[in-house]
């Protein structure tokens, strides 16, 4: 009895001890594969996480991060304010916020609030820690965009994509410095939540309204002014801006097609001066809201005009309807002020309207805006 049972529990050893080499001689073929593939993966650090290859997606949000990162800058301001009530009293205003290499040669797309008042100084702090001077180049309160720039060469810039790829439910990253420098390149995950929204600001001019905005339920706190909402791809395809305090995960992003304009200008000229054409305008759907436009099919409503603005006098009215600049179809907001930013001050443009159910073309010589916020 004992003899047969040692018998079996040495075939039983003997069978595990065969399987276990087979096993192991079956698997000695693909370590050298192994160690190629991760020889590969440490060369290409997008490959580790996983590049869908026909769609160019990135698999995971480790690797946005990883490739934004780099261009994503911490913004701080000093600002000496003077008490009005007292003769000598001064204070020291320091203010956070965030911005976007969009250019190697030190160019950095932010909100205009973050670098607003002339600042006395400007520091801008880069992933890798270096702090470098910057001036602003360029602001304009009511888009809340501004270009500071750096004296540097060689930076990461960043990869610049479209709302126009954008759909609601899709991933949204962003990624800033809320509350200060020590949560500098904080990386928070969401959706798009809804495209095309409009937000009435108030501003020292009175109310204002921005357009168009990108509305995320990635979390967006004070201090991540200025940085970028990134998609999948790891393209940014917003600037982070106003959040409606008074709601839990609800943010807004400037769609990043109406800086691609200026940002260009500002590469190949060196210099941007802004367009004005000296009306503000609803599309259909705030038009039908606000001012009962129920039979608006496309284009933007004129709701009000500068008299002594370039619209004006052309002969363009309030209560016309642009329905295209430049030759280009417009039906928002933002594609009238693509159209607009993509020509110069000067520069006579072709505008269509509608008035009273009948087209009209209309040519429109720019203006330089009468102020820089």
């Amino acid at each position: 009895m004992h003899k047969s049972m040692a018998r079996y529990m040495f075939a039983v050893f003997t069978i595990l001890i065969m399987l276990l080499f087979q096993s192991c001689i079956q698997a000695d073929p693909e370590l050298p594969q192994n160690n190629e593939k991760q020889e590969q993966m440490d060369a290409n650090p997008d490959l580790a996480d996983g590049v869908n290859e026909q769609t160019g997606q990135l698999i995971s949000i480790s690797s946005v991060a990883r490739k934004v990162k780099p261009s994503v800058v911490g913004i701080s301001t000093l600002l000496t304010v003077r008490d009005t009530r007292y003769w000598d009293d001064t204070q020291v205003v320091e203010g956070i916020g965030s911005g976007v290499i969009v250019d190697q040669t030190g160019l950095i797309l932010t909100n205009e609030h973050v670098v607003a008042g002339d600042p006395d100084e400007i520091t801008v702090v880069l992933d890798n820690g270096r702090e470098l001077n910057g001036r602003t180049l360029w602001m304009d309160a009511v888009l809340d965009m501004a270009i500071v720039k750096v004296d540097a060469d060689d930076l990461p810039q960043a990869t610049l994509g479209s709302v126009k790829r954008l759909q609601v439910g899709d991933a949204a990253v962003a990624i800033g410095t809320p509350l200060g420098l020590q949560f500098q390149h904080t990386v928070t995950l969401g959706i798009i939540s809804a495209l095309n929204r409009t937000v009435r600001i108030p501003t020292e001019r009175g109310q204002n309204f921005m357009e168009d905005l990108i509305q995320t339920d990635a979390s967006i706190n004070p201090g991540n002014s200025g940085g970028p909402l990134v998609n999948i791809f790891g393209e940014v395809v917003g600037i982070n801006t106003v959040k409606i305090t008074s709601a839990e995960g609800i943010g807004f992003a400037i769609p990043i097609d109406v800086a691609k304009p200026i940002i260009k200008r500002f590469v190949t000229e060196g210099t941007f001066v802004t367009p004005y054409i000296g009306i503000v305008g609803f599309d259909k759907e705030i038009a039908s809201h606000i001012k009962k436009q129920d039979g608006m099919k496309n284009g933007i409503y004129v709701v009000n005009i500068d008299e002594k603005g370039p619209a004006y006098k052309a002969g363009i009215r309030k209560d016309d309807v642009i329905t295209g600049v430049a030759g280009k179809r417009v039906n928002t907001m933002l594609d009238l002020r693509m159209a607009i930013y993509s020509s110069k001050v000067n520069q006579a443009i072709g505008i269509n309207i509608i008035r009273g159910g009948r087209s009209m073309d209309i040519q429109v010589v720019l203006a330089k805006k009468p102020y820089q916020s």
